[in-house]
């Protein structure tokens, strides 16, 4: 039975983007699934074996290097016939210890790319490291068409290297756990002491500068001076935007302002929102905006690379320049006061997230992507008769 292995930096992306490509890839394949041990308690039931290691998110030299030897003591002594890495940390290590290790089939997948918000040495040594990634890789993934344009733009992709997986996204949504669910939505606002007739704007995601929450705060301010009935819900952890620094900047709206920690099921917030808002700087292609499509509910997000794939301006959602405070307050507005359209743009957004980025036609793919490489390798050391 061929081996793969799936290489994430921790545990909250292997269960976000990465259990159905283990379940599914373990019908056929040995799966190995690698990452740290930060909120292991999220994979306890994974298929597959699971290995933690000691994955840290930040630069780390004398650490990276320890997980770097672990990676390439296992890689060569388990033999995998794939090893398939997800963001940037694990991206380097895992293909740098593949290459070294001679594993024959070595897939990296793009997720996001931190240098774009990012300058001077800092944005140069970052994009090095994404060239040095696609060096090592003998397979490269992106998540959306303008992602891949844009890597290519860059000089970090050389033109038509990378494939794109189906229309989008890393899993796809799985419209099992992401539908409309008016129930839900009630009970959810009843739990959080929100009112059933309030216009909930909801962000899900981690709370820093990078996701635009400082902008969003200052676009929920000028939109709550005059709407009484609208709140603001923010679902997941504080990073370099601490949740104190948002009610600072919405002032006297802060009581509307909401907080909840990480979820192991974002669907439920989605089922109570009204307008799903993602004003991020940078994005591979944002998956939340699927999620919250798949719940029938409209985004407005930041015109950028990677969200340009997610969002179908001016009919699943609205899409603003990114940074613009003011078009992001227009925006949020149209569809607050708007009724009507708001529901159509969310009916809109749940046809088109069931029929391009459902969890079971992307999952599909990619397991048929590994198939069709494990095959061309065994033709090629004809290990495999015609």
């Amino acid at each position: 039975m061929e081996k793969i292995c799936l290489v994430a930096t921790i545990p909250a992306v292997v269960h976000a983007f990465l259990r159905g490509h283990a379940q599914a890839a373990a019908e056929k394949y040995e799966v190995t699934v690698i990452c740290n041990s930060a909120d292991k308690h999220l994979l306890n039931d994974l298929s597959g074996r699971l290995i933690l290691l000691p994955i840290k998110r930040k630069p780390s030299p004398l650490g990276d290097a320890l997980v770097l030897l672990q990676l390439f003591r296992l890689f060569r002594c388990e033999r995998f016939d794939i090893v398939h890495s997800h963001m940037p940390k694990t991206g380097l290590l895992g293909m740098l210890a593949a290459w070294l290790a001679g594993i024959p089939i070595r897939i990296n997948t793009f997720h996001g790319e931190v240098w774009v918000t990012r300058s001077g040495w800092r944005r140069a040594a970052l994009k090095l490291i994404d060239r040095l990634i696609v060096l090592l890789a003998t397979n490269i993934l992106v998540v959306s068409l303008s992602q891949k344009r844009f890597l290519e733009s860059e000089g970090v992709l050389p033109p038509n290297t990378a494939k794109l997986i189906g229309a989008g996204s890393v899993c796809g949504v799985d419209t099992t756990r992401f539908h409309p669910d008016k129930i839900i939505g009630n009970k959810m606002r009843n739990n959080l002491g929100i009112a059933n007739d309030a216009h909930v704007i909801l962000f899900v995601g981690r709370l820093n500068h990078d996701k635009g929450m400082l902008d969003l705060a200052a676009a929920f301010g000028k939109i709550a001076k005059y709407h009484s009935n609208v709140v603001l819900l923010l679902v997941g952890s504080e990073e370099d935007v601490p949740f104190v620094k948002m009610q600072e900047i919405c002032c006297a709206a802060a009581d509307r302002l909401y907080h909840v920690n990480f979820s192991a099921n974002p669907e439920h917030y989605m089922m109570l929102a009204d307008i799903y808002c993602l004003p991020s700087y940078r994005e591979g292609f944002g998956m939340t905006i699927i999620e919250a499509a798949a719940c029938a509910v409209p985004t407005v997000a930041s015109r950028i690379h990677g969200i340009a794939d997610a969002v179908a301006d001016g009919k699943t959602g609205f899409l603003f320049p990114a940074g613009d405070v003011e078009a992001l307050t227009k925006c949020l507005l149209k569809l607050i006061v708007e009724k009507d359209l708001r529901q159509q743009m969310g009916e809109k957004a749940r046809h088109r997230a069931n029929r391009l980025f459902s969890s079971k036609k992307i999952i599909g793919e990619t397991m048929m992507f590994y198939d069709r490489l494990i095959v061309q390798r065994l033709h090629k050391h004809g290990k495999m008769s015609d």
